[in-house]
């Protein structure tokens, strides 16, 4: 049985989420709808981006991701579908798919300009509905990505898909900060091991014009309480964490600010 997963900033209390859906049965009453969240603060392509890499790996292979975090629905952005070796991922082209997408390597991506795999009015406000649920609803009945549109190439690929290096700091960014006040990045377990960073080390965390050194933990509970750490999480990026306590409240941080960290040289 297929499966269709939707991510979005749309929340619970307007009806947009149960319009998609609608859709979707309707071209394919046998689909299975599976929600990942309707929570991304409003129009934050980071954090819809962070939550769609972190829930993708655990849906079965050849499931199709649907996310719409979309606050340039309407405009030149194009609706897209990326395919991986592993999923497909369809929304609009503006980062939100790569950061999961590139996890799973991309192979390709396309847009959607076919008309017969819309509705046959579209909307210039509500893609979600008009484009991409009946994209991923006819996914599920046999098309190929590539019945959709054209391949093409200069999809966005943000820069917060990629940290790098910085005279002997590891330069990212911050993509959720979640109800703990864990303050998580685009920094993963591999760019820490390649970087030379490893658990145990002592570290410098700097976040805007707040510096703190912390451990590189394994658990939160390596520390004292109330004491800072960072740890990679449970989706394998880079948090800055406190045990038992926000780090969100001591750096003052927010979605989009740099995030770089760096060992502690020994004196």
């Amino acid at each position: 049985m297929a499966i269709i997963s939707l991510l979005s900033d749309f929340g619970q209390k307007d009806p947009y989420v149960a319009e998609m859906k609608a859709i979707i049965l309707s071209i394919n009453p046998q689909a299975r709808i599976i929600d990942i969240t309707h929570e991304i603060e409003k129009f934050s392509i980071r954090m819809g981006a962070y939550v769609l890499a972190s829930a993708a790996p655990y849906f079965s292979p050849n499931t199709i991701h649907v996310a719409v975090v979309d606050p340039g629905v309407g405009t030149k952005r194009r609706p897209i579908i990326a395919e991986t070796s592993r999923s497909l991922y369809v929304g609009p082209d503006n980062g939100l798919l790569m950061l999961a997408a590139n996890k799973e390597k991309i192979n390709n991506v396309y847009s959607i300009d076919n008309p017969r795999y819309m509705l046959s009015e579209v909307s210039k406000t509500f893609h979600g509905r008009d484009i991409f649920a009946p994209a991923a609803a006819y996914l599920t009945t046999g098309n190929k990505p590539s019945d959709f549109g054209v391949a093409i190439h200069d999809y966005v690929f943000p820069e917060f898909v990629k940290p790098h290096m910085k005279r002997g700091e590891l330069v990212g960014e911050v993509l959720s900060i979640d109800g703990f006040g864990n303050i998580i990045s685009n920094i993963s377990a591999e760019d820490l091991e390649r970087a030379g960073f490893h658990e145990g080390n002592s570290l410098v965390v700097a976040l805007g014009s707040k510096t703190v050194n912390v451990l590189f933990c394994s658990a939160y509970g390596e520390v004292p309480v109330g004491a800072p750490l960072a740890l990679i999480g449970g989706s394998n990026f880079l948090e800055a964490a406190v045990n038992q306590g926000s780090a969100s409240a001591i750096f003052k941080a927010k979605i989009g600010d740099t995030f770089r960290v760096s060992e502690i040289e020994s004196s």
